[in-house]
Parts: C-alpha cells; structure tokens; sequence
C-alpha cells in the first residue's frame, strides 16, 4: 500500500468506524458463536502472496464481526465501561503513524516529556498532593502503564525490594530467599485479582482481609492482622487499598489505612483503576483524603475517561525505589542526558512503550475538564436513575452503595433465583451484565458503560430485567411439593435440579456456580452439554411458566416416592425425552 492507497483506505476506514460507532445499538450486544468458530472461516495458512483490500475487509465482516462483543452497545452493562472516543482514535492513529518507540528521553524526546506534562495535568485534576508529581523535582512523578495490573505489580516490586534492602542492612547475611519468604502484604477480600497475581509474580505472601459491612477494608483491621503476623515473625510490607472494589464499587478507608502504614513502615498503594476517573469532579475527592500518606496511586483514564485502551496512569512519590526495582541499564541504552532526563523504561517491566500520552493529551484538551466532569456526572446520574427502577420493585433488593455508575441488584430470596435470572438475561443478546459475590449473596452487576448513556437505555434495560424476572419467578412457584435432586450431567459435574413426583425437571439451578456468562444459546450447548433447544423441547415447563401450567398435572406428594429409587426414575425420563427428541 503506497501514500495514495493509504489516503483512500485510511479515509475509508473512517468511515467505518463512524458508521460502526452510531449504529452499534442495531447489532447483538453479545456474538453466538463457539470456541474455535473462527477456524472453520479462515484459512489454517498465511498468504503466500498479499491480497486484495477489498477482500480482507469483506473478511473482518464474516469471520472477525461475528465473534465481536459490543462494548461501546449501549445495552451492554458487564465490568466496567472500555473508554473510547473519536479524539481518542484519531490520536492513537498518529501515535501509530509516528511508529516511535519511547524507552527513553532520547528514544524520542517529545515521548516522554508530554507523558510527564499530562500526568501532572491529571493529577492536579484530581487534587494529589505535590510530592506526586514531576513538577515538584525528583522525588515523584507519574508514568502510563499498561494496565492497572501494571501498577499493582510495579508497586508491589517496588515495596518488595525496598523492604529486603531494608533488612539486609539489618541481617546483612541472611538470604535474599529466606527475606522474602518473611515477607508479607494485604489487602482486601474485594480487592481485585491483579493483587493476588502480583503476589504469586513477586513470590511473596499477599493476606486477604475481612471488610466492615459497606465492603471496606478498615484500618483497625489491618492493625490487628500486622500485629498477629509479627508475632508471626512475619515482616509486613505492603499494602494495597482499593478506591472502587470490582464486584461493588466499594471504598478501603484510605486515611485509616494511610495512617497505619505510615506508623509502620509499610507501603500502601491506592487502585482506583475505575473510581479514581471520578476524583476530578471535586465531591468525590473526600474519597481519597489521606493519600498523602500512600506511596503510589493508579487509575485507568480507558475505563472512565474517554480514553482508548491502554492507559493505565500511576502516581508515585517514591520513584527512587520504583527505578532500584527495575534499573538495567546496558551500555546501548545509555545517552548523554540520562542524569538529567527522565527514562520510563526504569518504572516498569517492558522496555518498549508506545507514545500513549498522546491520546491522553488529546482528550483532555478535546473535552477539557468540564467536558469530562460533564461525563462522568451524567453516568452517575443514570446509576442513580436505574437504582430507583430497582428501589420501586418490591421483588429487588440492592447491596451496596451506588455513588458512581455502578448498581448492584438481586431478586430478594435465594441466590438461584438471581443466578438463573441473570442466565435468561444473558442468553437473550439484549442486554449483557456479569455477576458478584457479596458476603455469599449472589448479585448482578449493571454498570453505566455506553459513552452517552440515557434514561431511555435504562427503562429498556430496566423492562427487560423485570419480564425475565416475572417468568424466573413463575418458574420458582410451581416447584411447590416438589423436591431437589443432584443430576450428573454427561461431563460428570453435578447440577442440582427442581423435580416433580414424576422425575421430571421443573427449575434447574447450581448454587455452587459463582459466574455465570451465558452469552448464547450455543455457548449454553457447550456448557452444560445440553442444547438450549433440546431442553426447550423436551422440558417446556422451564422456559414458560403459561406452558408449564398448562402442562402441570396432579402431583403426587413426596412422601408417595420411593427415595432410593428416585435418581434412576429421573435418568430413565430424561432418556426417555432424548429418544424421543432426536428420533
């Protein structure tokens, strides 16, 4: 492709995303395809000679489309929002045309001093102290990762051989082995995977701890378990606090744990990955009073801030111990400014980084700080919108706290009522939302993702939830006098399942299933080994409550069963309907 074809192609393409972005609502927020779909579309060998644009791009339409989830849908309501904007793309674009590749000053100048000049523009606007930032001489700064699970491992790299220095002065022979297996961290029992990851990476003990009943992670607990692990013989070392907790969105006390980790020698760090977006509107920046005690500090302006993946920003004020964690520095790398400049391949693992202030930069001077306060506003005002749906409903309760664009729901009563009604929310391509565990209660998670999200989307939503429910609901009725028994499926797990005097199956549930992403029904096929059709045909009653009436006769009562005899009754029915179903 030469100069001119690029002009044509990249306008093009466009065009395309401009076309994609305002009529993604008329696609199906999740693919219905299978593991592997993608195989049987392509060729199993690369082209021996280039091809056709053309043809490539009729290819991205039948073989890449398909298995695409939706996330800019604006039904599509799982994890947290994936920043995207016009701005956004057009500067990873020439972040792209650029082709740099940023390891150091020298690598590319403008690089790394506009990603200094826009992380210290962040983190006024999000009120950080000024021992955070580059402007305030050699002690702090801020750098872009890739991703908060970055962040979190760098800090803990950090932490980690900040402490074993530390003990080496004091135990000069002891082994750098023996120091570590001493070591040990904590966070909460909400904080995110990337913590326990960042762990296991490190080779070091990371505790889970008890949150207090708004799912925080207080300070006098975390004194009580530093103590215990000192009697131990343990040496504490780490901390990592979260601003916004994945499953609820919930809020660690960062002063109580700021304050007892500076009483201890300890290093805390905040991941406000999704939350901390929200800090540059100034009522929410009481959520991170006593961060001048914390050492290091992440948020991801890709999820909440109209930035495109990657962008993960992370603040810290000790940058001399970040650079010790990852200083190598082999005579090729080395340039004449590099006791002057700031290298960033000193403050994480790769050495390669891409020109991803640019996108940032954009942004920010695209929209501007009241531009972007205006987002993140309105999506919390639509998390509270569709808190009161939920609140006027007597069949929901919610948990949790909604002060950002999260809601986390449940039907009231046990939790397969929930988990089953999520199942039929998913596997209807509507709408998409993934679920939480909070203190053993199963919750579904609805997060305002859609970037101009509205009152409409979520009456949509909002219908669609309560008609699933109604019928879930229905479904759980007719399982009076009846009784549950544990099926083993052709896979060899074990389901527990409604059924009547007659062993026939009338409400399906697992209550030892904690996530459930029934995308389709061809995914469901997969899963359970079952076909969502085969069950609809030969078991009717658990996909229509009118049919299940319909259909229902005279039940025997329990005690007329034969118990023992009662599981084997079941399979030879279920047979039965198989026989009866492929025949």
């Amino acid at each position: 492709m030469n100069a001119q074809e690029f002009r044509k192609k990249g306008k093009e393409m466009v065009d395309w995303i401009a076309d994609y972005m305002e009529n993604v609502d008329q696609r199906r927020v999740t693919p219905d395809v299978l593991p592997g779909y993608m195989r049987k579309l392509l060729p199993s060998e690369a082209p021996r000679k280039g091809e056709d644009w053309k043809n490539i791009m009729e290819d991205v339409e039948t073989s890449i489309m398909p298995g695409i989830t939706h996330w800019q849908h604006p039904n599509f309501h799982a994890y947290f929002p994936a920043g995207n904007s016009y701005p956004s793309i057009l500067a990873d674009m020439m972040a792209d045309g650029l082709g740099i590749v940023g390891f150091s000053w020298a690598a590319s100048p403008a690089c790394a001093e506009l990603e200094m000049i826009v992380l210290d523009w962040l983190g006024k606007m999000i009120s950080l102290p000024p021992c955070f930032l580059h402007e305030n001489g050699p002690t702090g700064g801020g750098v872009i990762q890739g991703s908060a699970s970055d962040c979190i491992l760098v800090s803990v790299l950090a932490a980690r051989q900040k402490a074993i220095q530390s003990l080496k002065v004091l135990a000069p022979k002891m082994p750098e082995q023996l120091i570590m297996s001493k070591l040990v961290g904590y966070c909460s029992c909400m904080a995110h995977s990337a913590v326990e990851k960042a762990g296991i990476i490190a080779g070091v003990t990371l505790r889970q701890l008890n949150v207090d009943n708004k799912y925080a992670l207080r300070g006098a607990t975390l004194q009580k378990a530093i103590d215990e692990d000192k009697r131990r013989g343990l040496v504490p070392f780490y901390v990592c606090g979260t601003l916004g907790t994945t499953a609820c969105c919930s809020y660690d006390n960062v002063q109580e744990l700021g304050d007892v980790c500076a009483k201890e020698g300890l290093w805390l760090h905040v991941d406000g990955a999704y939350a901390g977006n929200a800090l540059i509107c100034p009522e929410f920046q009481y959520l991170i009073k006593g961060i001048e005690n914390a050492d290091s500090f992440n948020l991801n302006p890709n999820k909440w801030m109209l930035v495109n993946f990657d962008c993960s920003c992370m603040w810290t004020k000790q940058r001399k111990a970040i650079e010790n964690a990852f200083n190598v520095n082999p005579i090729y790398l080395k340039h004449a400014n590099s006791d002057k400049a700031v290298d960033f391949r000193h403050w994480g693992v790769p050495l390669s980084r891409r020109f991803r202030s640019l996108k940032l930069w954009f942004v920010i001077r695209s929209y501007g700080i009241e531009g972007l306060q205006s987002y993140i506003r309105q999506h919390v005002a639509m998390a509270k919108h569709f808190e009161k749906l939920v609140k006027e409903d007597n069949r929901f309760e919610i948990l949790g706290q909604v002060k950002m664009g999260l809601v986390c729901f449940r039907i009231k009563g046990e939790n397969y009522l929930t988990q089953e009604l999520l199942h039929q929310i998913n596997i209807s391509g509507n709408l998409h939302m993934v679920p939480a565990m909070l203190n053993d209660q199963y919750v579904i998670r609805y997060a305002i993702c859609a970037k101009d999200a509205s009152s409409e989307h979520n009456n949509y939503a909002w219908d669609v939830i309560k008609d699933l429910a109604s019928a879930v609901l229905e479904d759980a009725q007719i399982t009076n006098g009846n009784m549950v028994a544990d099926v083993v499926n052709e896979n060899g797990t074990i389901e527990q399942e409604m059924i009547d005097a007659e062993g026939n199956e009338v409400f399906g549930f697992n209550k030892e299933v904690e996530y459930i992403n029934m995308i389709s029904p061809s995914v469901l096929q997969d899963k359970k080994k079952r076909n969502a059709l085969f069950r609809m045909i030969s078991c009717p009653e658990r996909y229509s409550p009118r049919i299940s009436r319909s259909l229902s006769r005279r039940r025997s009562s329990i005690s007329e069963l034969n118990g023992p005899h009662l599981p084997q009754k079941m399979h030879e029915t279920m047979r039965h309907r198989a026989m009866t179903f492929h025949s």
